[in-house]
């Protein structure tokens, strides 16, 4: 039997998985074959990839890989991982955005934002005690190294103006727009519409307080830009910023972007 075990090429007389693991896996309570984990005793063929992994370590790149291929289809995984996505703003909405673009394996991330974690974002916003006076940048970063550390992710720290908007942004092909300030996220959803021809972008109005989750819809506004959110729930007193409604929107801008890499891009 030909295989590629833990990424190298092995011939051996074991046909079964359980009898290749009790050969060469010892003590790894993982098993990964072609990219899945299974626990059954597959029989195995020529060309199989196995992987024997311990519960407590992080797959090689290359198993990682697999695996998100497997879950994904290998067309939706090439897409995505080849893809390099702008996160603007890493309060509620950027900062979930961000990890569910992450966990989903976008290859390039691009985080900006120009603030520091305080403890009022703890509330909704994807950072802990730990983060508390980091720069948002920084602290998201090393999240997302936590969660696959092979995503190559590039930082910002910089307020975001029309000035230097074009230029921040020439190498992202879709831009998740999650500013919390009206006047922040007009100016740069009109400069991207106007000043890069080339570019999406996805942003968000109305997700604030609780209640009915559908009304949070993804809507196309106009070639190239659309918006996620209830459109008419601003944060006022009594209806503040929380963590599932904000979530709930932040996965529909992750998802819309997705969406456009695979199936516009």
């Amino acid at each position: 039997m030909n295989l590629l075990l833990n990424g190298k090429k092995i011939t051996c007389p074991e046909d079964h998985l359980a009898a290749l693991k009790a050969a060469y896996g010892a003590g790894k309570e993982i098993t990964i074959v072609n990219g899945f984990a299974t626990t059954e005793d597959l029989a195995l063929k020529d060309g199989d990839e196995i992987y024997f992994i311990p519960k407590d370590r992080l797959p090689p790149k290359e198993a990682l890989e697999a695996m998100m291929c497997s879950r994904h289809t290998p067309r939706v995984h090439e897409k995505v991982s080849a893809a390099h996505v702008a996160v603007c703003g890493l309060g509620g909405l950027g900062s979930n955005a961000a990890v569910y673009l992450a966990r989903t394996g976008v290859g390039h991330l691009h985080l900006i934002d120009f603030d520091t974690v305080d403890a009022s974002n703890l509330n909704r916003q994807s950072y802990m005690v730990r983060d508390l006076g980091q720069r948002k940048t920084d602290a998201l970063a090393r999240q997302i190294a936590d969660i696959n550390p092979f995503i190559d992710v590039r930082t910002d720290f910089v307020r975001m103006t029309e000035d230097n908007t074009p230029d921040l942004l020439k190498d992202d092909q879709v831009i998740c727009e999650a500013f919390d300030n009206p006047d922040a996220k007009t100016m740069l959803v009109h400069t991207v519409l106007e000043q890069c021809p080339d570019k999406y972008i996805v942003s968000a109005s109305g997700m604030a307080g609780y209640g009915d989750s559908n009304d949070i819809q993804t809507k196309k506004i106009m070639d190239r830009f659309y918006i996620c959110g209830d459109q008419t729930r601003n944060a006022k007193p009594g209806r503040g910023l929380m963590a599932p409604r904000v979530a709930i929107c932040a996965a529909h801008e992750a998802n819309m972007i997705i969406k456009l890499l695979v199936d516009v891009l």
